[in-house]
């Protein structure tokens, strides 16, 4: 990947955007984000970071595609619904495809206390595709042991929710939601379904909060929780709380997930 010099054509709208420039685009250019989840957040995300020239852009996922995964997957096609290859191999070979100027990784790999440190150490930026909390805490504990900064997604139904976790100066997960919540009272896609419009707008905004921090445009970012839902018709911000000096993750250093 080029990095020093003009910055390639391809990305000339993005160097025209006021928010980036040369110089934001060329850091894109080093950066390395890793995505947790293929799925539907995953699959967007993926393809907007690598259309956008992020350096490396890693992808973990040990599942394989499903026919319903097709709705709102939106990297995928019938022929990869056989159940024969991981979504993080699919999804990488074709993103190659998009952009050979950035080098992605496709994992089939499982994300977990044991195995967090291998697949995240080396990156910038960690985004959230997961679809449990479990997995969620282990990435909030190591995020802030390390010092990377993550944004935390999730939706269901016509609903979504996100915000930016940047250690050392804002809430971390456990700031805003103490322990997972009980599985009764977080609904799956198996449950109560999901249309492909919240999983797209949801993976959009927290790709726009990745490149800011990819980009060194940490002024930028949000710092507040933004829920929407696309059948109600709303979109809501409300800011996210200070750091707790209490919480048992980045106030008391103590990883209980890890």
């Amino acid at each position: 990947m080029q990095t020093e010099g003009p910055v390639p054509d391809r990305y000339s709208r993005q160097v025209l955007f006021a928010g980036l420039g040369a110089e934001g685009q060329r850091a894109l250019m080093r950066s390395r984000v890793a995505i947790v989840g293929c799925g539907g957040l995953g699959s967007t995300q993926a393809s907007l970071l690598v259309r956008a020239g992020v350096g490396l852009v890693r992808l973990i996922d040990r599942d394989a595609v499903d026919e319903t995964n097709l709705h709102r997957q939106i990297l995928y096609d019938e022929a990869d619904a056989t159940g024969l290859e991981p979504k993080a191999t699919i999804a990488a070979r074709k993103l190659r495809e998009v952009n050979s100027q950035v080098r992605v990784e496709g994992l089939a790999a499982e994300l977990n206390a044991a195995t967090v440190g291998d697949l995240l150490a080396d990156v910038d930026v960690i985004l959230d595709a997961c679809d449990n909390f479990a997995t969620r805490y282990v990435i909030n504990d190591f995020a802030v042991k390390m010092s990377i900064p993550w944004v935390h997604g999730g939706c269901v139904a016509s609903y979504g929710m996100t915000f930016a976790v940047v250690p050392g100066e804002t809430a971390c997960l456990r700031c805003v939601f103490a322990a997972p919540p009980p599985r009764e009272l977080t609904p799956t896609s198996e449950d109560v379904g999901v249309i492909g419009p919240i999983v797209v707008a949801i993976a959009a905004l927290q790709t726009a909060e990745a490149l800011k921090l990819a980009a060194g445009r940490r002024e930028a970012l949000s710092h507040k929780i933004t829920t929407v839902d696309l059948w109600q018709n709303t979109c809501e911000q409300i800011d996210l709380p200070p750091a707790d000096p209490r919480c048992p993750c980045c106030g008391e250093r103590r990883f209980d997930y890890l």
